[in-house]
C-alpha cells in the first residue's frame, strides 16, 4: 500500500497544476510590475507586507488550522472557528490601522504608511476566508483551491494591479492588487464550500480548539521573526531601495520553492491528518519526498543560483542587477526551506504540534545577532545570514521529523551523494555554457547556453550510468507521471511503477 495514496496523488497533481499556472502568473505580473515601478516603490510596499504578514498571523489564529486537524467534524466547530476568526480579525485590522503612523515611523519611511493602513483591511478578508479555505483542504478538494487562488490572483495583479501600475500609482498598485486578491478568496472559497456562520462563542469542543489555535499562534510568530528578520533589519538599517532589491530577489528565489510547497505541503499534511494512526505509511511517503528532494530538487537550484545574473538582468533589466547576487545565495538555501515546509506537517500529524516553535527559538535568537551584526553590511551579507538560517532550520526540524517516524538520516546518504553528484555536473554544463558566449554579453544567449549544456551533462550521465537517479527518485517520478514508466524502468533494478517502496530496500549505486 503506497504511503500517500490515490486521493493524496490526485490532490497533489491538482495542487501542482494550479500552482504552476500561479507561478506563471506571478512571474509575469511581477516581472512586469518591477520593471514599471522599479526598486524603491518595491521597498515601500515590502515594509507593508513585513506587517501584514505579522498581523495575519494574529487575526488567524489558528482557530480555523483546528478543521484541518480534526479527524472528525461538526458544524459547532465551524460556527466557533468562523466567529472567532471575525472578531480577532476586525481587532487585528484596527491595532494595525492605528499603530500604521508608529511603524511607519521606525522604518523611517513616511510614505509607508498609508500602505500599512490599507493592507490593514486584508487582515480581515484573511480571517474570513480561512475557514473555508481549510475546509476545502480537509476534502483534499485541491481541484477548487487551487482554481481559487488563480483566479484570485489574476483578479487582483492582472487585471487591477499591472493596469494601474502602467497608470502611474506606484505603490498603491500592489495594496489594490492585494486587496482585491484578498476579497475574491473570500467571495470564492465561500461560494466553493459553504459553511454555518451563526456566532458561537464557546461549546464543549472549544478548549481543543484554542489549544491547537496556541499552538498555530506560537509557531506562526516564531516562523514569521525567522522568514523576516530580514526584512526587518535591512528597511531599518538601510532604505527602502535596499530592501526592494532584496525582496524580490528573494520573491524570485522563493518561486519555485513555493511551487513545490505549494503543491505537496498542503496535500501531505491533510492525507497525513489521516496517517496518524499509520507512521509507517506516513513514513514511507515522508523519506521518498527527502529522496526525491536530494536527488532532483538540489541539483535544480543549483542550475538557479548559477543562472542568477542572467535571469535577473533579462527579466527585470539593468537597474535590478544588484539583485543577481543576491538571488544566487538564495537560490542554494531554498532546498533547506522544502525540507523544513514538508517537515512540519509529520510534526503536527504525530501529536508534536508544539515542538516547531520550540525548537526554533534558538535559532531565532541566532538568527537575530546574525542580522543585527552583518545587515548594515548590505544585502548580499543579509542574505547569507538569511540563508543559514534556512539551513539550520531544515536541519532541526527535519531531523525531529526523522525521530518522529523512526528513521535515520544514514538511510538518506545514498540519496544526498547522487545529488552532490547532479549538482556537480550540472555546475560544470552552466560554466562551460557560460564561458563559450561569454565575449557576446548577451543574457539570453548565456542562460540558453548553460541551460543546454547543463541538460546534456545530465542526460549523458544518465544513459551512462541510470541507476544514479535512484529507486526513491524514479518511483516518486513515475507514481505522478506514469507515462514515463517505461523510460524509467531501464534505469536500473528495482525501479517500478507502483507502492511507495520500504526506504531500507533501495539498492545502492
Amino acid at each position: 500500500m503506497s504511503g500517500l495514496g490515490q486521493s493524496g496523488v490526485t490532490a497533489v497533481k491538482w495542487s501542482a497544476i494550479s500552482t504552476l499556472a500561479r507561478f506563471v502568473l506571478q512571474l509575469v505580473a511581477q516581472v512586469i510590475l518591477a520593471r514599471t515601478l522599479g526598486p524603491e516603490i518595491f521597498g515601500i510596499f515590502a515594509i507593508g507586507m513585513v506587517v501584514l504578514t505579522f498581523a495575519t498571523f494574529f487575526s488567524g489564529f489558528g482557530f480555523s488550522w483546528s478543521l484541518l486537524q480534526r479527524t472528525t467534524l461538526c458544524d459547532e466547530d465551524v460556527r466557533f472557528a468562523w466567529t472567532w476568526q471575525l472578531v480577532v480579525g476586525l481587532v487585528t485590522t484596527l491595532g494595525v490601522y492605528l499603530l500604521a503612523p508608529a511603524l511607519a515611523d521606525y522604518f523611517r519611511e513616511p510614505r509607508a504608511q498609508s500602505v500599512i493602513e490599507w493592507l490593514s483591511v486584508a487582515c480581515l478578508l484573511s480571517a474570513a476566508a480561512a475557514p473555508a479555505t481549510y475546509l476545502l483542504q480537509r476534502d483534499l478538494n485541491f481541484r477548487a483551491g487551487g482554481l481559487i487562488q488563480v483566479g484570485s490572483y489574476m483578479a487582483g495583479y492582472i487585471v487591477v494591479g499591472v493596469p494601474m501600475a502602467m497608470s502611474g500609482w506606484g505603490a498603491t498598485s500592489l495594496v489594490a492588487a492585494w486587496l482585491v486578491q484578498a476579497a475574491v478568496v473570500l467571495v470564492a472559497s465561500y461560494v466553493a464550500k459553504p459553511h454555518a456562520v451563526r456566532p458561537l462563542f464557546w461549546y464543549a469542543g472549544a478548549a481543543s480548539a484554542v489549544g491547537t489555535g496556541r499552538a498555530v499562534f506560537l509557531t506562526n510568530i516564531v516562523n514569521w521573526m525567522l522568514n523576516n528578520l530580514d526584512r526587518v533589519m535591512i528597511g531599518r538599517l538601510l532604505n527602502a531601495q535596499a530592501l526592494g532589491l532584496y525582496n524580490v530577489a528573494y520573491n524570485l528565489a522563493a518561486m519555485p520553492n513555493n511551487l513545490l510547497l505549494g503543491a505537496l505541503q498542503p496535500a501531505f499534511l491533510a492525507a497525513g491528518a489521516r496517517l496518524q494512526t499509520e507512521l509507517e505509511r506516513m513514513a514511507r511517503a515522508y523519506f521518498q519526498m527527502l529522496a526525491t528532494i536530494f536527488v532532483l530538487v538540489f541539483p535544480f537550484f543549483v542550475f538557479l543560483a548559477l543562472v542568477s545574473n542572467d535571469v535577473v538582468h533579462l527579466l527585470y533589466g539593468s537597474k535590478w542587477s544588484d539583485a543577481g547576487p543576491v538571488l544566487s545565495i538564495l537560490f542554494l538555501s531554498m532546498p533547506a526551506y522544502v525540507i523544513w515546509g514538508l517537515s512540519t506537517p509529520v510534526l503536527w500529524n504525530t501529536g508534536r504540534k508544539y515542538y516547531e516553535s520550540v525548537l526554533q527559538l534558538p535559532i531565532l535568537a541566532v538568527g537575530a545577532l546574525g542580522f543585527y551584526f552583518y545587515a548594515d553590511q548590505g544585502i548580499q551579507a543579509a542574505a547569507t545570514v538569511a540563508a543559514l538560517v534556512l539551513v539550520l532550520r531544515a536541519l532541526v526540524i527535519g531531523t525531529t521529523a526523522f525521530r518522529a517516524l523512526k528513521l535515520s538520516w544514514i538511510e538518506l546518504m545514498p540519496n544526498v551523494g547522487r545529488g552532490m553528484i547532479l549538482c556537480a555536473l550540472c555546475a560544470i554544463g552552466v560554466k562551460a555554457g557560460q564561458a563559450a558566449v561569454s565575449d557576446y554579453e548577451m543574457p539570453l544567449l548565456s542562460l540558453a547556453a548553460s541551460t543546454f549544456m547543463a541538460l546534456c551533462m545530465l542526460a549523458l550521465l544518465l544513459v551512462v550510468r541510470p541507476q544514479l537517479l535512484g529507486v526513491q527518485s524514479a518511483t516518486m517520478v513515475i507514481r505522478f507521471f506514469p507515462g514515463l514508466a517505461q523510460l524509467l524502468s531501464r534505469a536500473g533494478p528495482g525501479i517500478q511503477r507502483g507502492p511507495i517502496i520500504d526506504p531500507a530496500s533501495e539498492q545502492r549505486l
